[in-house]
């Protein structure tokens, strides 16, 4: 029931990214959820320590494994972010859209066997289990530099796999290990 639910979840996101990016002709999609226990009574309490503690622009440093450090800067008036990774790789980022809960971005540089890549970081309340709330994160991309579809997948797949695998491990609350899809 959950897997299929997660399903759910994911296809709508990736379909609104889809929809997003639709004049980049971006072909892949990619997203992973993450369910958190959480006391009902306490959902936006919960919602704002969580994404207070893994929702900022530059937070990915404190939770993301592979990621060394964050620097933000403001090109024109956009909103960058360079991300250092731990075996030394930068990837330029710039956010496209923010709401509560919610960011999207772009990767402009980027070691990563991708191009035309936005994404989509959020925390949602489940919704079907009150008790529950969700970080979705999705992506459309298309594979580069020489890469099959297939790779290209596999290493966006296992980026967000990592981090929400950290952010399980620790958000404070309890998880529902159904998050595999």
């Amino acid at each position: 029931m959950k897997f299929t639910k997660g399903l759910g979840v994911i296809g709508a996101l990736a379909g609104v990214m889809l929809t997003a990016v639709a004049a980049n002709a971006a072909s892949l999609a990619v997203g992973k959820k993450l369910e958190l226990k959480v006391d009902p009574k306490k959902m936006n309490d919960e919602r704002t320590r969580l994404w207070a503690q893994f929702g900022g622009w530059c937070a990915i440093k404190d939770w993301h494994p592979a990621v060394a450090n964050c620097e933000e800067s403001t090109e024109g008036d956009a909103k960058v972010r360079v991300l250092t990774l731990k075996n030394g790789g930068k990837i330029k980022e710039k956010l496209l859209d923010v709401k509560p809960n919610f960011y999207r971005y772009e990767i402009l540089e980027s070691p990563l066997p991708v191009k035309n890549y936005q994404a989509q970081f959020a925390l949602t309340p489940d919704d079907d289990d009150e008790d529950e709330i969700n970080f979705a994160w999705s992506a459309v991309f298309d594979a580069a530099d020489g890469k099959s579809d297939k790779e290209a997948k596999e290493v966006i797949t296992g980026i967000f796999k990592a981090g929400l695998d950290n952010i399980k491990a620790t958000a404070g609350t309890k998880h529902d290990d159904d998050d595999k899809k």
